[in-house]
């Protein structure tokens, strides 16, 4: 124990001074459920670019049109305010479990460590996100009841009936619940993971990460953001979460610009896996891009920290008569949005409807400040007083992106309430011999075989015995 005290002394030094010069430790590792490259290539997507690359095979790939598919997206963003969660915590609730119907879960965390200069300054410590993630698959997999029959149509939080299509495997079996970590990426108190069903995880393609320090001498963790990105089949994501600089002064909202734009010019990655000239040859077809606006579906959520530019009595008065059009009519961030030339200009934001996300007090309903009103009147002008503001929010930019849902959770956990959203997505797939195998396969052709016999009956040579629907799959 005293060894590893002292040999933690003579490498805190070292990563003050690797964080200080912007010098990565570790910013490309990541953790995951599965291998990313090399073997599982091979295992999870036999016939990819990376798995043609890694064995050396120049595959001939004709140009076909293609499919698009459609999954739902969760996505969700937490500023835990530095509280270890407690074993216990059940986060079904938060992650609606009870829906059963995400393809795609996306979390991002703010403070998942107090924001000391021990944490700041000396190494990450992911033992706590560690726990969020058990916390996670914990909730993502424990038992629910099946999925709605396929062509059913399930009701989503706005009213709205979807059909529900349940994936199925080559021999048509629904899958169990089974979601597994695609990425997760930890810097300081930002820890941002990604989670796929299980099926799935074949599709997905060379995940990496990337982290831009934005705080202390505008390179230190405790303020910037965590940006992973991946390939689901022959569309490319990115998702990035945010901690920005705090502060409800007038003139703050500029050092939050100041961060995004930081953000979106420093943030990389890296544009193949491999530099061999088979990798450059099989991989020309799905370069991966290297800048987050570059990636076809981008969301960016997280702490953003923008306020309300009204008096601290106004908006307390509006958040009390629920006036959110007022309130939004002065949020910075919808100006950054909407204004021309502003720092989000190009993203999209879903309707809020719903109260400001901070600042509460911790196990409380009541907006910090509130309660000290009476406090303060009797002298004490040393306590801190914090206007509501939506503070925790979630954008996106990209065709093939829908927003079904935009809300908050009511966990008391921290200062801050969770903000989540549901996307529709479309994903592009080639069209292949194993696409049609799996239409016959699928409930679709039991349904067409429930049709009148003669829609698809025809005679063979002798004119009087009808071919069976193998042979007639053979002939398409």
């Amino acid at each position: 124990m005293l060894e590893n005290q002292n040999q933690a002394e003579v490498l805190w030094p070292r990563l003050v001074a690797n964080k200080l010069f912007r010098k990565p430790s570790g910013s490309h590792a990541f953790v995951a459920d599965f291998p990313a490259v090399g073997g599982a290539a091979e295992e999870f997507d036999g016939c990819s670019p990376d798995a043609d690359a890694s064995r050396g095979i120049k595959r001939p790939r004709p140009q076909q049109r293609n499919k698009a598919l459609k999954y739902r997206l969760f996505a969700s963003t937490w500023n835990v305010g530095g509280v270890a969660p407690p074993d216990d915590l059940d986060l079904s609730d938060w992650l609606d479990t009870r829906n059963a119907a995400y393809d795609i879960y996306v979390l991002g965390f703010q403070e998942v460590v107090p924001l000391r200069a021990r944490n700041v300054l000396g190494a990450d410590k992911n033992r706590i996100g560690m726990r969020w993630n058990e916390l996670v698959r914990a909730a993502l997999n424990r038992s629910s009841p099946s999925p709605s029959p396929p062509g059913s149509h399930a009701t989503s939080g706005g009213g709205e009936k979807q059909k529900v299509h349940p994936v199925r495997d080559g021999l048509g079996e629904l899958q169990s619940r089974d979601f597994r970590c695609v990425v997760s990426k930890q810097m300081v108190g930002i820890l941002l993971t990604v989670w796929v069903r299980g099926d799935l995880r074949r599709f997905v393609r060379r995940p990496s990460v990337s982290c831009v320090g934005c705080g202390v001498m505008g390179c230190l963790g405790n303020k910037g953001a965590v940006s992973v990105r991946f390939w689901l089949r022959d569309t490319s994501f990115c998702f990035v979460c945010c901690h920005l600089a705090s502060g409800g002064r007038e003139g703050d909202e500029a050092h939050r610009n100041a961060d995004a734009t930081e953000i979106l010019s420093r943030t990389s990655f890296p544009r193949r896996h491999s530099s061999s000239p088979s990798s450059s040859s099989s991989s020309s077809s799905l370069a991966s891009p290297e800048k987050i606006l570059d990636h076809d579906r981008v969301i960016l959520l997280g702490d953003l920290n923008y306020r309300i530019s009204l008096p601290e009595a106004k908006t307390r008065l509006l958040v009390e008569r629920q006036d959110w059009k007022s309130l939004l009519e002065n949020d910075q961030l919808r100006g950054e949005v909407l204004s021309q030339g502003g720092a989000f200009q190009g993203w999209n934001e879903g309707a809020i409807a719903f109260s400001p996300t901070y600042k509460y007090h911790r196990n409380s309903d009541a907006y910090y400040g509130c309660a000290l009103q009476a406090a303060a009147k009797k002298g004490d002008q040393k306590l801190k007083r914090r206007a509501p503001a939506w503070c925790d929010r979630i954008l996106w930019r990209g065709a093939g992106l829908k927003q079904t849902r935009y809300d908050r959770c009511e966990s008391r956990l921290s200062d801050h309430r969770p903000v989540r959203a549901v996307f529709a997505v479309e994903v592009d797939a080639p069209w292949s011999l194993n696409s049609l195998r799996s239409f016959f396969l699928s409930e679709r052709f039991d349904r067409v075989k429930s049709c009148p016999d003669n829609l698809f009956r025809r005679e063979d040579d002798d004119g009087d015995k009808p071919a069976n629907s193998a042979r007639f799959a053979e002939d398409i």
